[in-house]
C-alpha cells in the first residue's frame, strides 16, 4: 500500500511505494569502478602528492589516519560571511572557509565496512579534533563532514576518504533541522525517535548501550539508515570518546551488512552536528544514504522523495544485532 510519511528533521513528505520496486531495472546495485591510471595520492609513499598533513594518527612514521588540505577547496580563506546585492535577483557572498580531506586508512582497498575497532575509533577522533579546531576560528560557523563512497555517490578516487568543510555560514539543511528540533513539542526529537523506534521494534538495524541505528520511519531512499548516539549531545566534537567509538563501529557493522545483503553499492555518509554556537535542543547524528535508485523529475520538481523499499523491509534485510543494554 502506498502512503506518505513526514520527515520531522526536514519537514518534507516522503512517498513509500513498495510496488515500484517490481519495475524492471528499479535498482542500480553495482557501483561503477573509478578509472585512474595515476598513482594514488592517498597511499603511503605518495604523501608528497598532497599538501603537508594537518593531523596524523598512528605510530610515528606509520600513519593510520591522515588529514590534509583539499587541493581543490570549495571554501578557502578567512573572510567573514559578507552578502552583497548586485541587482534585483543577483546576490552573492564571500566563500571563506576550510576544506580538508580525511584519509580513513593507508590501505587503498579498505572501506569503512572493513575498518578495525581501532581504526574506526581513530577516524571518529580525527573528525572530533578537526571540528573542534574549526570551531575556534571566529569566521567559521559550521563544519560539514561527509564521506562519498563510489562514483555514483560523488567520489573521484577509490581510496577510502572523507571530506570536512568548515563554512562561514550555516547551510539551509542544518538551519531547518535546528528549527525542527526547536519546534518539537515532545522534548528532543531524536531521543524521542530512539524510544519510539525501539518500542516499535521493526526498523532497528543495530543497538547497543551507546548507539542506535534505524531505517527511519520516514526513509527517503531504499536502505537509508540513521545513526543516533543515545547520549543527548548537540556537538559531535564534545561527545565522550566511548560514544564516538561506538558510532564508528556501528557504522562499520551496518555498512558491512549493507554490502553483504544488498550488494557493493555506492553510498553517502553525512554527519550532522550543531553549528558551533547552537546548543539545545539539537542532537548530533549520522545519515547513511545508499545510491540504489535515481532521483528523477518528480523528486527534483516537487522535493517529495519516492522510496520503493519500505523501511520496515529494509531493516529486516539489514538487521545486524540488538545488544542488551
Amino acid at each position: 500500500m502506498n502512503e506518505l510519511r513526514l520527515d520531522p528533521l526536514s519537514g518534507r513528505w516522503v512517498a513509500v511505494s513498495g510496488a515500484r520496486a517490481d519495475r524492471p531495472h528499479a535498482f542500480s546495485l553495482s557501483r561503477t569502478p573509478i578509472a585512474d591510471d595515476r598513482p594514488c595520492p592517498f597511499c603511503p609513499g605518495h604523501e608528497e602528492a598532497s599538501p603537508p598533513a594537518l593531523e596524523t594518527y598512528g605510530p610515528a612514521g606509520n600513519w593510520l589516519v591522515r588529514v590534509v588540505p583539499n587541493l581543490y577547496p570549495a571554501f578557502e580563506g578567512d573572510q567573514p560571511f559578507v552578502v552583497e546585492n548586485r541587482g534585483p535577483v543577483f546576490t552573492q557572498a564571500t566563500a571563506g572557509g576550510i576544506h580538508e580531506v580525511l584519509v580513513l586508512s593507508p590501505d587503498h582497498d579498505t572501506s569503512w565496512a572493513e575498518l578495525s575497532d581501532e581504526q574506526a575509533g581513530l577516524v571518529m577522533a580525527a573528525l572530533r579534533d578537526r571540528i573542534e579546531e574549526h570551531s575556534q576560528q571566529s569566521y567559521l560557523r559550521y563544519s560539514q563532514a561527509i564521506l562519498n563512497s563510489g562514483r555514483e555517490a560523488g567520489a573521484s578516487l577509490e581510496h577510502p576518504h572523507g571530506q570536512l568543510l568548515g563554512m562561514s555560514f550555516v547551510p539551509r539543511e542544518l538551519s531547518e533541522e535546528v528549527a525542527r528540533f526547536a519546534k518539537f513539542a515532545g522534548g528532543c526529537l531524536l531521543c524521542t525517535t530512539v524510544d519510539a523506534e525501539e518500542n516499535a521494534a521493526c526498523r532497528v538495524v543495530y543497538a547497543d548501550d551507546k548507539t542506535v541505528v534505524v531505517c527511519p520511519f520516514w526513509s527517503a531512499v531504499p536502505f537509508e539508515m540513521l545513526v543516533i548516539p543515545r547520549a543527548h549531545t548537540p556537538h559531535l566534537y564534545r561527545s565522550p570518546t566511548e560514544d564516538l567509538v561506538s558510532v564508528g563501529k556501528s557504522l562499520r557493522d551496518c555498512l558491512k551488512h549493507l554490502r553483504e545483503r544488498v550488494g557493493d553499492v555506492a553510498y553517502n555518509i553525512v554527519f550532522h552536528s550543531a553549528p558551533y554556537r547552537v546548543n539545545e535542543p539539537y542532537h548530533w547524528h549520522v545519515h547513511v544514504w545508499p545510491k540504489v535508485t535515481t532521483r528523477a523529475g518528480f523528486e527534483l520538481g516537487t522535493g517529495v522523495a519516492i522510496n520503493i523499499v519500505a523501511p520496515e523491509a529494509a531493516a529486516e534485510e539489514l538487521g545486524v544485532a540488538v545488544a542488551v543494554h
